[in-house]
């Protein structure tokens, strides 16, 4: 299988998830406090929103890079 299959591929997959969950979730340690024996860190969940035209277009650009041939 050639990179650009590959590459289409993951396009496609991507842009797919991208659509059905809308985003991806993090968490991000912000602070870290030690004293003495004690340690303390605060950690955010920072949520990442991911377009709906961007899923449609990795979807889109995935497939014209299946469908199109390259000349040898």
């Amino acid at each position: 299988m050639s990179p650009l299959k590959i590459v289409a591929i993951l396009l496609i997959v991507g842009g797919i998830v991208g659509l059905i969950y809308g985003g991806f979730t993090y968490t991000k340690t912000t602070h870290d406090a030690k004293i003495g024996p004690l340690e303390f860190s605060v950690k955010d969940k920072e949520r990442v929103n991911v377009p709906i035209w961007a899923g449609v277009a990795a979807i889109v650009v995935g497939g014209a890079l299946l469908l199109t041939r390259r000349g040898a």
